[in-house]
């Protein structure tokens, strides 16, 4: 049988539609979806390889929502709805704990069970505990204790159903064309959802039913079960659903859950062991970044032999070029190994044709990648699509990191070809019009209006609230660009081509003159946010030029202006940066890229900050976040948050869909801290420096076992002295790396 959460990469140009179903307006699928206002609660968010599930905290999936509760696989939703009741009334919440990031255990009462307007079983009588296990399929057990000194006779009751909803479709983009849902099945303990899609792949989602169910009534599209138990004092009744996705129906023997627990268990441990080991002062601290590891081990994906982090859930299990590159950009420090499938992955799904439908041109890194519904049937243009300025440019600079850190020259042998059809995609098609910048403008007409991180609609705004017109080259892609080809360099030289790296310092350098020349603004002591189609500078104040910090194009003498205006109270709230200035007449601290507040973006912007020396905002952003992690459930980071004025609260104001856990969030805090730490390595040099750390008052000790730096690791430990300033120390060296310092 082929279970749907294996990995199925189908790559190729799905034929555009041509008739009046054919795509959805690009605002469609720029925006999040709508949610109603009883649904802003946060998920039970699951995932193992390419399956996953989101629930309630109560465990519950329930039908017409738009938050994205369900079981997913290969971007179809094949469980819609899983009610519980007792006694027919819902169970009354305890406690909601992921144990790790593939199970969770929901602990919940009864309510007063009645019967004929007498209350039989009074609340807080029995115990529901409920396990979710995410592996390959859903194993979803419940058991019901009863602590009552007389005898309980109730019944459990689950429905089912299964909508084979694309994920596009839950988030809200209109279903213009279907196929057939056929009607729910039952053999015995075993039920069966079917759907054949519109290209005639046959999705199935198979149930397995332990014991079997007392009652089984199927109506319509849903399929209510029931069992029904008589307890004595400290008696327990168990049941267990697993659901299977599948493509074609055919069922084969799974592994238990506890072999299955067993076994995730085993590989998270190893995921752990291969990860630089953090330990600090701050309890709260550890379990930011315990959490972190945690969540990135869960968004990491297969894709073929190889796997790199999806973006986020709900809405973004799937490979993405960005969102996958500046999470392994983050994680460089925590584990290198991110970054190598990450490189691999996107290389081998590296554009070769010039293809309007999917903004596809040779040499350009995909934007995202999708196999469900709409994709396979010409809806939407991502098998992939490549609707992005920054990916191939962030693919350069994260490779030429990746070396840095680990001097693994096999992995650039065989990424050259990809590297080389990069640069070219820079020159001959990034840069549109021979200025020297790259440049976007959208041609896939269900595509994306924005190409840069900041892909609303409506984000690339100018001073005066107007949209900007194209083709844009925004701020922050030059940087990359420069970065890149001082990274890519390294890698050129030692590969032997030492002419072609002279060329790529040469260019970085007139990159840089020409950026800092065309993107100033000098009225407004800071860089615009793009050039527009006629070069006329975008000039709204926003968060992107804290990324040319972090690449190192700024010139000195522009580095503090930036770094005062990134600090103001117009852009900073208390607990980050803002995206776009709270002074624009677009500002809206609700939107989703005009005002929020991201984690990524901050961590970018410490990162950059300290590389131009200014230590004091580096700390004061990452104290901010750290108040915001240590607010949250599971002390997670989310996608954004709201960007309204922190004036003196406890808490953050959420973004109603924010994805948790989201993969460059997750990696936020292993950028922050090893800013904070300045910590960089050179790997070509057998070196890794520290230059100036600095903790904070909140965090005044740090230890990091097996970092990484070619061949070698070391392990350090940084103190807060007392006196404003931060020494660290070695605790361990294996190999003959060099640790120096800088003050």
């Amino acid at each position: 049988m082929t279970s749907a959460g294996e990995p199925e990469v189908q790559v190729g140009p799905a034929l555009p539609r041509t008739d009046s179903e054919a795509v959805p307006p690009a605002r469609d699928l720029e925006s999040a979806p709508d949610v109603p206002a009883e649904a802003r609660e946060e998920l039970l968010a699951l995932k193992s390889g390419a399956v996953f599930v989101c629930a309630r905290p109560d465990g519950d999936i329930r039908p017409a929502r738009a938050s994205g509760e369900g079981l997913y696989a290969q971007d179809t939703r094949h469980l819609s709805e899983l009610r519980l009741t007792l006694g027919g009334a819902r169970p009354v919440l305890l406690s909601s704990v992921m144990e790790s990031g593939h199970h969770a255990v929901i602990n919940a009462t009864n309510p007063g069970l009645r019967a004929d307007g007498d209350v039989m079983v009074p609340q807080e009588t029995l115990n529901v505990r409920r396990t979710v296990l995410i592996a390959d399929r859903l194993f979803y057990g419940v058991r019901v204790r009863s602590f009552r000194p007389d005898p309980v006779a109730t019944t459990v009751e689950v429905s089912l159903a299964a909508d084979f909803a694309d994920v596009f479709e839950v988030r809200g983009v209109e279903r213009r064309t279907s196929g057939r849902l056929l009607p729910p099945t039952r053999d015995g303990d075993r039920l069966r959802f079917s759907y054949l899609a519109r290209d005639d792949q046959r999705r199935e989602t198979l149930i397995e039913l332990k014991p079997a169910p007392a009652r089984v009534i199927i109506d319509r599209g849903r399929v209510h079960v029931a069992w029904e138990m008589e307890l004595g004092t400290g008696e327990a009744f168990s049941l267990l659903i697993t659901v299977l996705p599948a493509r074609d129906g055919r069922r084969r023997a799974g592994p238990t859950p506890e072999r299955s627990a067993a076994r995730l268990d085993a590989a998270h441990a190893g995921w752990v062991g291969a990860c630089a080991a953090i330990t600090t002062d701050n309890e709260l601290f550890d379990r930011l970044i315990e959490a972190s590891v945690r969540d990135l081990h869960a968004l990491m994906m297969p894709v073929g032999s190889d796997q790199l982090p999806a973006a986020g859930i709900p809405w973004y299990v799937a490979p993405f070029g960005r969102d996958s590159l500046l999470s392994a950009c983050e994680s460089l420090m925590i584990n290198p190994e991110v970054a190598r499938g990450t490189l691999l992955v996107l290389a081998g799904l590296q554009a070769h044709e010039d293809e309007a439908w999917r903004d596809a041109e040779p040499g350009k890194i995909l934007h995202e990648l999708r196999t469900g519904e709409l994709a396979r049937t010409g809806h939407i243009p991502h098998t992939p699509y490549y609707g992005t300025v920054d990916a191939t440019p962030l693919f350069l600079m994260v490779a030429g990191g990746y070396y840095r850190w680990t001097l693994d020259l096999d992995t650039m042998r065989q990424l050259r070809p990809a590297l080389d059809a990069a640069l070219a995609w820079i020159d001959e098609w990034g840069d549109r019009d021979g200025d020297g910048f790259i440049e976007y403008e959208r041609r896939a007409p269900a595509g994306l209006v924005n190409h840069g991180w900041k892909d609303s609609h409506d984000s690339i705004v100018h001073a005066d609230g107007s949209l900007a017109k194209g083709p844009i080259a925004l701020v922050e892609v030059q940087g990359y660009v420069y970065e890149a080809k001082l990274r890519i360099a390294d890698v050129y030289d030692a590969l032997g081509d030492s002419p072609r790296a002279d060329r790529l310092r040469a260019e970085a350098s007139e990159l840089r003159a020409a950026f800092n020349e065309a993107f100033w603004d000098p009225d407004e002591g800071f860089f615009a946010l793009a050039l527009e189609g006629r070069k006329a500078q975008v000039r709204s104040v926003t968060s992107n030029p804290a990324h040319c910090l972090y690449c190192g194009i700024v010139d000195d003498n522009k580095a503090a202006l930036v770094a005062e205006r990134l600090m103001a109270p117009d852009m900073f709230s208390g607990w980050g940066i803002r995206t776009l200035s709270g002074s624009s007449p677009a500002y809206n601290p609700m939107s989703y890229h005009n005002g929020s507040v991201w984690p990524h973006d901050n961590a970018i912007a410490a990162a950059g900050l300290k590389r131009y020396g200014f230590d004091a905002a580096t700390n004061r952003i990452a104290a901010g976040l750290f108040d915001v992690a240590s607010g949250a459930r599971d002390f997670r980071l989310p996608e954004l948050f709201c960007g309204f004025q922190r004036d003196g609260s406890r808490a953050i104001v959420a973004y109603p869909v924010a994805c948790i856990p989201q993969a460059w969030a997750a990696t936020a805090p292993f950028m922050l801290l090893q800013a904070m730490l300045g910590i960089s390595a050179h790997a070509p040099q057998n070196r890794l420096t520290v230059d100036r750390p600095r903790l904070a008052e909140w965090l005044g000790g740090v230890e990091i076992h097996g970092i990484r730096v070619g061949g070698s690791k070391v392990s350090l430990a940084f103190r807060e002295t007392g006196t404003g300033s931060t020494g660290f120390s070695l605790l361990d060296q294996q190999g003959d790396v060099r640790v120096t310092m800088s003050t």
